[in-house]
């Protein structure tokens, strides 16, 4: 099978009936990785035709609620489901020292059978590689937020398909060496804010820079808020090829 990104949710901090907040599941031939963990992730799994035992990791890119807030519901879930397999969980020690310490408000040190949970803590510096599997190569960068952020690089072995993820960030030159000849670049359009987040035209203009291909806007306000002038807000630094992501849509990744 070719790898494929599926958008498991789009929106920004409040969600609505149509957006789960932002999260995405890469799958390959030899797993699956959710990158940030929110809402359901498992039932979202399933409705995306996703087997939960292909769970391999979780990339988790800060800790913010709307990024990791499912972490507890989705471990007791695979847990009651009969999971043995160990999973592996990505990230910088900012975000998973407070991942381990919300999972310890569970104690879930008591919980009998429990399956091995590994975490990776990553070096905060551009271009560490965070994962090598058969599919893909993935690396991880620092980007500028409020918090501690990572985006992230996927390179596909089979097709030296490019994809990255901006994570939550303002504009910045990490992302565009982050995404430099990215066939696909998805990144953040929250809003202008300059401590911690990009519009869509920002966004357009780093694609841009970047040289990317395409350019998918993700993390995007959606409570009583109109979508459809992001994608010509972006077009108008960027170009044609941008579109918005959607929930539970699936791109190959080749």
């Amino acid at each position: 099978m070719t790898p494929r990104l599926v958008i498991l949710g789009t929106a920004a901090v409040g969600p609505d009936v149509d957006h789960e907040n932002t999260h995405m599941a890469l799958e390959g031939t030899n797993g699956v990785y959710l990158i940030d963990c929110v809402g359901l992730p498992l039932a979202r799994l399933k409705h995306a035709g996703i087997d939960h035992e292909k769970l391999r990791g979780i990339i988790l890119t800060h800790f913010h609620p709307d990024h990791v807030a499912a972490v507890p519901g989705l471990l007791l879930s695979l847990w009651i489901m009969g999971r043995t397999d160990p999973l592996h969980i990505y990230g910088l020690s900012h975000c998973l020292n407070r991942v381990e310490q919300m999972m310890g408000f569970y104690h879930w040190e008591k919980w009998n059978g429990f399956f091995p949970v590994v975490f990776h803590h990553l070096p905060p510096r551009e271009g560490v590689q965070l994962l090598d599997t058969t599919d893909f190569t993935i690396y991880a960068s620092p980007v500028r937020h409020y918090v501690p952020t990572i985006g992230v690089r996927v390179v596909v072995k089979q097709t030296d398909y490019i994809m990255a993820y901006s994570g939550d960030t303002i504009p910045c030159p990490e992302t565009v060496r982050l995404a430099y000849n990215a066939d696909l670049l998805i990144h953040e359009a929250t809003g202008d804010e300059p401590l911690g987040h990009s519009s869509a035209a920002q966004a357009g203009a780093i694609a841009k820079e970047a040289r990317a291909k395409r350019l998918g806007l993700i993390h995007y306000p959606v409570w009583n808020a109109r979508t459809a002038h992001l994608v010509d807000e972006a077009r108008a630094t960027f170009g044609e090829r941008v579109f918005l992501c959607e929930d539970m849509m699936s791109i190959p990744l080749g």
